[in-house]
């Protein structure tokens, strides 16, 4: 199983466990985490699965690809950041066990 904590806009932290090759979005709504709405099923339409990814952990995530869908939808989430993801597009992967995903105060 594979940690990753979600950090809520005021500050409280939620540890979850998922399998791997579930998705962050999947590790926070299975776990009941609240500020991960989903609401597209996490085929990447609606940016409602928005996170900003931990400074320390950015480089093994990654960013979105220049001109993918994920980059596009991002643009029109609310208070976006250099390390903005959508959980949808973050596979969980043993080496990402420990990962930390801040969660926005607002998903649209």
């Amino acid at each position: 199983m594979i940690k990753v904590t979600f950090v809520s806009a005021d500050g409280v932290r939620r540890t979850v466990e998922a399998d791997e090759g579930l998705s962050a979005r999947e590790a926070a709504l299975f776990n009941s985490v609240p500020g991960i709405d989903g609401d597209c099923g996490g085929v990447c339409a609606c940016a409602t699965c928005h996170v900003h990814v931990d400074d320390a952990w950015i480089e093994r995530v990654g960013l979105p690809e220049e001109g993918s869908m994920e980059s596009d939808l991002i643009q029109f989430a609310e208070g976006t950041t250099a390390t903005s993801r959508l959980a949808c597009q973050i596979p969980m992967a043993t080496e990402l066990d420990g990962l930390i995903l801040h969660l926005p105060e607002l998903q649209h």
